[in-house]
């Protein structure tokens, strides 16, 4: 189980039932980089499958497209059936529009740091380390990592909240760049932006889950 600061937590509650949202809360929380559901394993679905699956089963395959954030799957599954993947998306993304600012504060506090502690100790979720990976932050050199956790600290100081970007969209040198610029940004509108990374992860997620080709990001 992930420590407080780390569980996703916002008021916004699945309307399926409370018994679902406790259900939801321990099922894909912290897995480790390691761990891929069946479903996971057997490669893209289709509409059809998704629209099949019961609550735990969703929960297990979604769970994590919102990272460590099992609720927002838990809500998305009640309004079944969808008509298509990108009806599927829209729902996901709708939830998080519908917080309020301290819910999507919160789901922001559920990401880790790119190329921090996390990475470091192996305890990323399995997307966040293909990502992160795939970015290039598993080779780091003893500057560059230092360089980005003073960023990062800076970043959290600032904003309440870790730094969010789609790392798949970006690479090693582009990460502390962006960082930097974004250091610099008004609060509010750097909540948005940071949102908004969170969108693009999201996407990402469901395209890989459902071999579909992502909105444009």
């Amino acid at each position: 189980m992930l420590p407080k600061k780390q569980a996703c937590t916002f008021s916004k509650q699945n309307p399926a039932s409370k018994q679902s949202v406790g259900s939801a809360s321990h099922s894909r929380r912290g897995r480790p980089a390691g761990h891929l559901s069946a479903s996971r394993r057997t490669g893209a679905m289709d509409i059809e499958k998704v629209n099949s699956m019961d609550f735990g089963e969703f929960v297990d395959v979604f769970g994590n497209v919102v990272e460590r954030c099992p609720l927002v799957a838990a809500a998305v599954w009640s309004r079944r059936p969808f008509s298509n993947a990108a009806e599927l998306e829209h729902h996901f993304l709708a939830f998080i529009d519908a917080l309020p600012q301290s819910g999507q504060e919160g789901i922001l506090r559920c990401h880790p740091d790119l190329a921090g502690r996390e990475l470091q100790r192996g305890t990323l979720t399995a997307e966040s380390q293909r990502e992160q990976s795939g970015a290039g932050l598993t080779n780091l050199g003893a500057d560059e990592r230092l360089r980005l956790a003073e960023l990062n600290a800076q970043y959290r100081a600032r904003f309440g909240f870790p730094f969010v970007l789609a790392a798949r969209l970006s690479d090693r040198a582009a990460v502390p760049r962006e960082l930097a610029r974004r250091l610099r940004r008004p609060p509010a509108l750097e909540l948005r932006t940071a949102l908004d990374e969170v969108k693009k992860i999201c996407r990402l997620r469901l395209a890989d889950l459902l071999g579909s080709n992502p909105a444009k990001l």
